[in-house]
């Protein structure tokens, strides 16, 4: 049904076809001028010729720590949650630089702060409730986790095929690739290699498992 949009988006009216057979008949409708636009996270999927229609195309990324503060006193002020500094900082630095999964992060703490700490969120509250959630320290979640170990533990760092990943730790494969890699990758956790995902040494040291991954020592020159 694309193809609807295409004079849409061109010359701002509608075609639509009247009746059934020979006596069908096309008629076209102007509409008011119109900005329309468009988000996706898999952009590959979007036809071609849609894609082109669209006067620009920009790619977004992820938000750097500072933004994810503000974003995150901004919440609170609608929410009307108080907080104070080093919990904001524990709460955006958990947020994989995301600002609706900040946004999840907060409301949840703050019921957490309603119960257990009378509606304030300081750090050490956000540190309890963010544990409760099973978010660490770097925004890793329990899948994250378990994709982790799964690659490590049961695949010796890897490499293996994504299927197989995603059926150890039984989840569908379009979840590990669209919810967990980007920031796994993001973060060096794990690299695609053309035989399978690898775990790095830096996911190792997350773990806290002792790491496999072998540093080649550095050539030495010679003189002679």
């Amino acid at each position: 049904m694309e193809e609807v949009l295409y004079p849409a988006m061109e010359d701002f009216a509608l075609d639509i076809v009247i009746g059934k057979g020979p006596g069908a008949r096309s008629i076209r409708l102007s509409l008011p001028r119109f900005s329309i636009t468009g988000a996706t996270t898999r952009l590959a999927l979007v036809s071609s010729p849609l894609r082109s229609r669209f006067g620009a195309i920009h790619r977004l990324d992820f938000y750097d720590p500072e933004a994810m503060k503000l974003i995150v006193v901004r919440s609170a002020r609608i929410l009307g949650v108080s907080i104070d500094p080093p919990g904001v900082h524990e709460i955006a630095r958990r947020s994989r630089g995301t600002p609706r999964v900040a946004n999840r992060l907060l409301r949840r703490v703050r019921d957490y702060a309603l119960v257990r700490a009378e509606g304030s969120i300081d750090e050490h509250v956000a540190r309890l409730a963010l544990e409760m959630l099973e978010v660490d320290e770097l925004g890793l979640d329990d899948l994250d986790r378990r994709v982790l170990r799964a690659i490590v533990e049961k695949f010796g760092g890897g490499p293996v095929g994504l299927e197989t990943v995603a059926a150890s730790v039984s989840e569908e494969s379009d979840t590990i690739m669209d919810v967990c890699e980007p920031y796994l990758l993001q973060m060096g956790f794990i690299e695609r290699t053309p035989r399978g995902r690898t775990a790095t040494a830096q996911a190792y040291g997350h773990l806290g498992i002792a790491s496999s991954v072998e540093t080649k020592p550095a050539a030495q020159s010679s003189l002679f």
